[in-house]
């Protein structure tokens, strides 16, 4: 069994876990790994879709978390009512602008990113304008989605579905990715460290990496 399928850290299973969805799950592995303790934080979480890593968040100890999603009513009940969630709902999060008070706060500690088939470069741009200067950004990859749309193994129209990625071909791509983030001065962000998802990706299975990532000052 390859690490991307093995067991969720901190002793939660896929059935039993504090989290609104398994996506909390993903996230709490990445907050294991890269030792980033979010205790009284401010964040925010780009495609907060359920809420799993907002409430994976919370229950870490964030402050207060900024809920942004394009959907609407999508957010778990019991997070919308949370007094530490403030809910951005029909707003994408490549456009939106991050409300007067982050901005006049110098920006927010830590941002999350699960934006599903958005792209590393574009992501992370947006990510950055809720941020304050050495702040933190964990960011959820999926290589699927991350390959040049010509190779073999990314689904292009009217072809059928391709075999998910083998873990080598995954972690290949995903330091393709970081590589090119680390190199573009338009972002200059700097990457602490990855990890594999410990759980597979709920459509198709497919392998997924979470990075954290620090701004430069």
């Amino acid at each position: 069994m390859d690490k991307a399928s093995s067991q969720p850290a901190g002793g939660y299973t896929l059935d039993d876990h504090p989290f609104a969805s398994r996506g909390g799950l993903k996230l709490d592995a990445a907050l294991a790994e890269s030792g980033i303790d979010v205790t009284g934080m401010k964040c925010a979480d780009l495609g907060s879709s359920t809420g799993g890593f907002v409430s994976c968040l919370l229950h870490r100890g964030a402050s207060k978390v900024y809920a942004v999603d394009t959907g609407y009513g999508v957010l778990d009940y019991g997070l919308r009512q949370d007094e530490r969630v403030v809910v951005m709902e029909r707003s994408n999060a490549l456009h939106v602008d991050p409300p007067v008070e982050v901005v006049s706060a110098g920006g927010l500690d830590l941002v999350s990113i699960d934006l599903g088939w958005t792209k590393q470069d574009k992501a992370l741009a947006a990510a950055l304008k809720w941020l304050n200067p050495g702040g933190r950004i964990i960011t959820l990859i999926k290589p699927h989605y991350e390959q040049p749309r010509d190779t073999p193994t990314q689904r292009g129209k009217k072809q059928p579905k391709p075999e998910p990625l083998t873990l080598e071909q995954s972690h290949r791509i995903t330091q393709q990715v970081l590589d090119a983030v680390a190199a573009d001065p338009s972002l200059s962000l700097h990457v602490l460290g990855w990890c594999d998802s410990p759980i597979r990706g709920a459509k198709g299975g497919n392998l997924e990496q979470l990075a954290w990532l620090e701004r430069q000052a």
